[in-house]
């Protein structure tokens, strides 16, 4: 069908065609807002068309972020644009679902029966950790002053953490006391503890899930260690576990894994929903033991919004359909509907790590069983590979596949190592095509290796 014409010019109408319209044929404007409007198919379009440019989200084994969701949660999302979560007096019945969620997560792991289920939702786990990291210092500061002792060097033990623990030392004003990683091991060990708490820990924070190898710390063992100290030097240091991605995966695969709220040590807990919650971006989850362990110098009352209502989230305003489509998934998916998906993606983990260990140059540090849905391995010989694991990651990004590589945390940051995330969505065939191209790239970097194998790029994958 040809275009039609206008009655002043006779030019294209870009009604019809989007890309015979005024804005196709310019440049973007950066950084001055256009003098006039356009359309919503022009400007849609475009947009669409620039997008493309970033990569694929299914091909990004680097993410622990969902990046697949049904059509029940985009319908869902899309009716709750408008609700704001923080909002409960207008919304009551969002900030309901919201309550139904917290509950639901307290029994998932564990909480003490007959208890009220304490907590709330976030944009994700790294708020959520916040909270349970103030909740631990205003808590020790409290009892320090009932005791009469000083309270300006709390500290903050922990091993190989994300850097969300890094901001909260520095943004609350906490020693953050990091661990080193010890030869052959994937996180915080329980006999490191005594060289690093005292009187001044507010608490330990134990990894369920740790980000760069993907294995679990030893709550129950780590929990132990705490028990002793206490005994011997009157020191009561709870636990916090960072369950951002582990806490989700952990009661469906390994129920018999003690590392929630079955042990009295452990004060809280936070997770991703968009993480192995399966949720969309933008909510995480805190939930501490008992009531009492939130302490109400937090929590404050809002009553210009409507209504009187409490509040402890470090962000306002924000969007509640991620809470709505993570009870969404609580309702369709149930414990046995996220036990299968989680066994799915284990079981592909697993394959990736045996297609892996029998290709030759890897040794695998974590395969995919125990612990996260995951694989992470290093060069087996690094100086006589003569390739990087970096260059390894450019050439698999040549055909789409973000496979992230970094070095482990002090005190072993001569290894570097690649991590694969297997995720719902990504499939057992997926996979397989990883696995062809990882091949087709190992053969190509052994016959043409580089000049000089590359090193960590500038600005390139972090935690």
């Amino acid at each position: 069908m040809a275009l039609h014409e206008t009655k002043d010019t006779g030019a294209p109408d870009a009604d019809t065609d989007v890309f015979a319209s005024a804005l196709s044929g310019q440049i973007l404007p950066k950084y001055r807002m256009p003098d006039d409007h356009s359309s919503t198919e022009v400007v849609y379009e475009l947009l669409h068309n620039e997008l493309l440019l970033d990569g694929n989200a299914a091909q990004n084994l680097a993410t622990f972020c969902t990046t697949w969701s049904d059509d029940g949660v985009h319908r869902l999302m899309n009716e709750c644009l408008d609700k704001n979560m923080i909002d409960k007096d207008e919304y009551p019945q969002t900030a309901e679902i919201e309550a139904r969620c917290v509950n639901i997560l307290a029994d998932l792991w564990n909480a003490p029966p007959g208890t009220a289920a304490t907590g709330c939702s976030t944009t994700g786990s790294s708020e959520a950790a916040m909270l349970g990291g103030l909740a631990l210092k205003w808590r020790w500061r409290a009892r320090r002053r009932a005791e009469g002792r000083s309270t300006d060097r709390p500290n903050l033990v922990c091993g190989p953490v994300q850097i969300c623990w890094e901001k909260f030392a520095r943004y609350f004003d906490v020693e953050l006391r990091q661990v080193p990683l010890e030869d052959g091991a994937t996180g915080l060990r329980p006999h490191q503890l005594s060289a690093y708490v005292d009187e001044n820990t507010i608490g330990v924070v134990a990894i369920l899930g740790v980000t760069y190898t993907c294995d679990y710390e030893p709550v129950a063992a780590i929990s132990t260690e705490l028990d002793r100290i206490h005994a011997e030097h009157g020191w009561d240091i709870p636990i916090h576990v960072d369950g951002a991605s582990g806490a989700f995966v952990a009661p469906f695969l390994h129920p018999d894994v003690v590392w929630d709220f079955r042990l009295p040590r452990v004060a809280s807990v936070n997770t991703s929903g968009h993480k192995y919650g399966l949720a969309p971006l933008g909510v995480g989850w805190i939930v501490w033991r008992t009531a009492d362990l939130l302490p109400a110098d937090l929590v404050f009352d809002v009553d210009y919004l409507g209504g009187d209502m409490p509040t402890f989230a470090l962000n306002f305003s924000r969007p509640g359909g991620e809470v709505i489509a993570q009870y969404y998934l609580f309702l369709r998916l149930g414990r046995g509907g996220y036990r299968r998906v989680q066994e799915a993606c284990a079981e592909t983990a697993q394959y990736l790590a045996q297609e892996i260990a029998d290709m030759g140059p890897f040794t695998l540090l974590y395969d995919g069983r125990g612990a996260l849905p995951a694989v992470s391995y290093t060069l087996s010989d690094p100086a006589g590979a003569g390739f990087s694991l970096y260059d390894l990651s450019d050439r698999l990004r040549m055909r789409g596949w973000q496979v992230p590589s970094y070095p482990l945390p002090a005190d072993r940051q001569e290894t570097v190592i690649q991590r694969v995330l297997v995720r719902h969505g990504v499939t057992r065939d997926q996979i397989a095509l990883l696995v062809t191209d990882l091949r087709r790239a190992v053969e190509h970097l052994r016959t043409a290796p580089p000049p000089v194998p590359a090193a960590a790029p500038r600005s390139g994958f972090h935690h």
